[in-house]
């Protein structure tokens, strides 16, 4: 159970899902040579690290490294075990490089103390001062020194965390290091995978052991397998019945990652320290960082991670990629590309893999690495058009910023409301959560996946749910890029939570296409959510200082919503939902403020009044990029 689980979240194990083990072990067992060693650092420290050279390698035919450290096992272990896959894709694996593998620092065979996102260190003054950084300088100076003919080349990958350590390893200058490609990298865990601007992701409650017990000493096995927690099959109810966050106290009391999490409910030096974007200036060699429009668990990441680079260092090769895929699926084949119920395309991870990811890493290692790749500056698909879409700037510098007003009688327009009373009401209980999604058995999963392109007809049938529409379009229009929330919210407690949904509405002869899972489904009415976002209205004027509402006082609640390329076609209608509970995707407000959430008894739970204006003098909208 515990590694099925594992297969639906970490890459190198869903790789090895979707590989071919017979014919790739067979031809990477005649065509490398497996090594192992445990490289030695500043500290003191090693890092084992197992090498896969090309076995033509020779003086006269010199390869370049392309490197993955990771905190999810470099495995197989052992010289006579070879993996079903090299490198981020067959293109790469069989075109030769000298593929390096190496467990992060305190984690499976390496030594050393590990934490989460570890804090990067700018002035390094004594050997103690050691970061990812720095393991990866001394990595690159081992690596050129002690692996024959290399070409003096290095390129990294990772995807999720492994994607951090790809970003983190980025800062240590080393000039051997030509390209990085962070890919789905986690940024910063308050508005990543574990929070969405500050609200805990309760949908990965059961992940806690994985990063929050450390190994006793290096090891090949998954130490924290024996810490997991068996959830009831309906994840829901299990969550519901489990009450109040202090509650998961009884499984988690000796979770160090648990603990501190509860420990910190603010955006506070905590947090702030494991932010690696602020690092990211002074760069000098390639990017490409990759990420799915439907990534559930990063997306922050590598769209911040981009527009860092290229704010901070606007000199550098810097470029973007996204996909219409779910955590990490661009990295193997599926055919008939589908993210839940939507069919994209066929072969477009091949697609990206050789015509994108491939020229990147070739140019920079193999060939002049002059910058002149052809590729564009941003590499997007459009998840309404269903096509690729190149810019040489994102988001696009020519699109025009539109406000889409919510208006009375559930209306969705880019007029303003001139109303000079509108609203509209719910009550929303915490007891009774509106939930996140209608596939149950998603909700106790390892993480979610579906849910970000799924049909929202379920929660627009809620009386807790606000939903406003537009006409159906006689035009395409193309949302491309930022998104905000801007709401004009009073409530009758003295916190809330709001759960903003962007939605496509199919229209009523829409045809089932001929690859969905199942005979249930009906395309026509489709309600395809292409972006959603949380905000608690406590971080509303600051992250690091919460404060309460005003019960019943009209209050500005603003925030992003992560990017979109998305058109919405002739004969569809744009629609926005608004709720304030998205269960147990996150964790409830118990919407009467409290210091920590975390520490909220059962009894401080209150249903509340949520009220939404839209009137001319209080006016609700979505801010959007069109581009023409």
């Amino acid at each position: 159970m515990f590694r099925a689980l594992l297969t639906a979240v970490f890459l190198f194990v869903f790789v090895a899902a979707h590989a071919q083990p017979s014919s790739n072990e067979t031809w990477i067992r005649e065509n490398y040579t497996k090594t192992e060693y445990d490289i030695p650092v500043r500290d003191g420290i090693k890092l084992h690290t197992i090498v896969y050279t090309p076995k033509d390698a020779s003086p006269d035919k010199k390869y370049p490294f392309l490197m993955q450290r990771t905190c999810y096992s470099v495995a197989p272990y052992g010289a006579d075990k070879f993996p079903a896959k090299l490198g981020p894709s067959p293109a790469l694996m069989r075109d030769k490089f000298i593929f390096v593998y190496q467990d992060v620092r305190g984690r499976y065979m390496s030594q050393g103390e590990w934490t989460n996102m570890t804090p990067h260190i700018e002035q390094k003054k004594k050997k103690s001062d050691v970061d990812e950084s720095s393991d990866t300088y001394d990595t690159i100076d081992w690596l050129l020194k002690n692996i024959p003919n290399n070409n003096g080349r290095v390129g990294q990958w990772g995807i999720s965390y492994p994607g951090f350590y790809t970003t983190a390893s980025a800062l240590s200058g080393h000039p051997a290091l030509k390209a990085s490609s962070p890919q789905a990298p986690i940024a910063d865990f308050f508005f990543d995978d574990f929070h969405h601007n500050g609200v805990f992701t309760q949908g990965y409650y059961l992940t806690f052991p994985v990063f929050g017990i450390k190994p006793p000493k290096p090891t090949t096995a998954s130490w924290f397998a024996s810490e997991m927690i068996s959830p009831e099959p309906d994840g829901y109810i299990f969550n519901l019945k489990m009450g109040s966050l202090k509650n998961f106290d009884k499984y988690y009391s000796k979770n160090w990652y648990w603990q501190e999490t509860m420990d910190h409910p603010n955006y506070d030096e905590f947090w702030q320290k494991r932010d690696i974007l602020p690092h990211l200036k002074g760069l000098k060699h390639a990017f490409m960082t990759v990420g799915g429009w439907f990534d559930a668990e990063d997306l922050y990441g590598p769209l911040n991670t981009y527009k860092t680079i290229e704010k901070n260092n606007p000199s550098a090769y810097n470029t973007l990629v996204v996909g219409p895929f779910g955590h990490g699926r661009w990295s193997a084949e599926a055919g008939h590309t589908m993210h839940n119920d939507i069919y994209f395309g066929d072969s477009i991870a091949t697609f990206y893999q050789n015509n994108i990811e491939a020229k990147f890493f070739k140019h920079f290692l193999k060939e002049a690495g002059d910058g002149k790749t052809g590729l564009p500056e941003a590499y997007l698909f459009d998840t309404g058009k269903k096509e690729w879409k190149t810019y040489d700037k994102w988001p696009v510098a020519n699109a025009e910023k539109r406000k889409l007003y919510f208006q009375a009688k559930g209306k969705l327009s880019f007029n303003a409301p001139d109303e000079s009373k509108s609203e509209t009401a719910y009550v929303s209980d915490p007891l009774k959560p509106v939930p996140y999604t209608s596939n149950y058995k998603q909700m106790s999963g390892f993480t979610p996946f579906e849910y970000m392109s799924e049909d929202q007809r379920f929660a627009a049938a809620r009386p807790d749910v606000l939903v406003f529409e537009t006409d159906v379009l006689d035009q395409d229009i193309t949302l491309g890029g930022e998104i905000t929330a801007l709401l004009k919210i009073s409530s009758s407690g003295t916190d809330a939570d709001f759960f903003v949904k962007l939605i496509d509405v199919y229209p009523g002869n829409e045809q089932n296409h001929e690859y969905l899972k199942d005979n249930k489904t009906v395309l026509a009415g489709y309600q395809q959510m292409v972006r959603s976002e949380i905000m608690r209205a406590r971080f509303r004027n600051s992250f690091q200082k919460p404060e309460p509402l005003v019960a019943g006082q009209v209050t500005d609640i603003k925030f992003r919503l992560q990017d979109v390329l998305h058109t919405f076609k002739k004969g569809h209608k744009i629609m926005v939902q608004v709720q304030s509970t998205a269960f147990p995707l996150f964790d409830r407000n118990p919407q009467k403020y409290v210091e920590n959430i975390y520490k909220a008894a059962d009894t401080d739970f209150t249903t509340a009044t949520q009220t939404v204006y839209h009137q001319a003098d209080a006016a609700s909208a979505l801010e959007v990029d069109i581009i023409k």
